[in-house]
């Protein structure tokens, strides 16, 4: 993981646009939402991108594993909540 720079380039540059797609969630939606911890997802873009020498690849990487497949399933609950099949 660490030895594929190219991976790691496009997982840090995914998890950027996840937080900066959240930070422009709109405060009704995040009430909605209140198991997505909002600060977190916003603060990690926010390192990312402005700590770019200071970039843990293990954070990044257990980001990647584990808190992102959570996140894509309580955003996929919420949008699919009024459908029925």
């Amino acid at each position: 993981m660490e030895d594929d720079e190219q991976l790691m380039l496009a997982i840090v540059k995914s998890i950027e646009i996840v937080g900066e797609a959240a930070a422009r969630i709109g405060t009704e939606v995040r009430s909605e939402l209140p198991e997505i911890p909002w600060p977190k997802v916003v603060g990690m873009r926010n390192h990312l991108i402005h700590s770019y020498f200071d970039i843990d690849n293990d954070r990044v990487w257990d980001t990647a594993t584990e808190d992102l497949p959570k996140l894509k399933a309580i955003i996929e609950r919420y949008l699919n909540k009024g459908v029925q099949p």
